[in-house]
């Protein structure tokens, strides 16, 4: 394992829970890992996880998806809908031979911030543990070449 290696990992958050658990963090001083960059949205149920397909094709080595605890959602249903399509999404990452472990999904509200700092921190450490993230080109090719059409 290379020690000079710097994990890039994409954290997907809802807006009105993880992000605002990301920011007390900050306010709280807490020390977490800044290999990962934040990206907002108002809530975990409006992200298409081909997005998450297309992060890792753009070469992210690793992805957090969170969102609010379950039946805490702003929007209602926002994180049953995102936790239903993860379940689904993984056994088509898992079928289509990309590693799962480098994406985590998990709920923080905007009172853990020292959470946040875990999730972060477990998260990098995991990714530095696996390296740089190459494969997924070959996991494309892989199944392409096993699914070809034939006339």
């Amino acid at each position: 394992m290379n020690s000079d290696f710097k994990p890039k990992i994409v954290a997907f958050v809802c807006n009105w829970c993880t992000y605002a658990g990301a920011d007390l963090t900050g306010t709280s001083r807490i020390k977490y890992s800044s290999d990962v960059k934040i990206i907002r949205f108002p809530c975990t149920g409006r992200i298409d996880f081909m997005l998450l397909l297309k992060t890792l094709s753009s070469g992210a080595d690793g992805i957090i998806v969170s969102g609010c605890h379950p039946n805490d959602c702003h929007y209602t249903s926002g994180n049953f809908h995102a936790r239903r399509r993860w379940i689904t999404f993984r056994t088509i990452l898992d079928f289509m031979g990309i590693d799962i472990s480098r994406i985590t999904f998990t709920w923080v509200s905007a009172a853990e911030g020292a959470k946040w700092a875990d999730v972060v921190n477990a998260t990098a450490e995991k990714i530095k543990e696996l390296g740089p993230y190459v494969n997924y080109q070959e996991a494309i090719n892989e199944t392409w070449e096993d699914e070809k059409w034939e006339s």
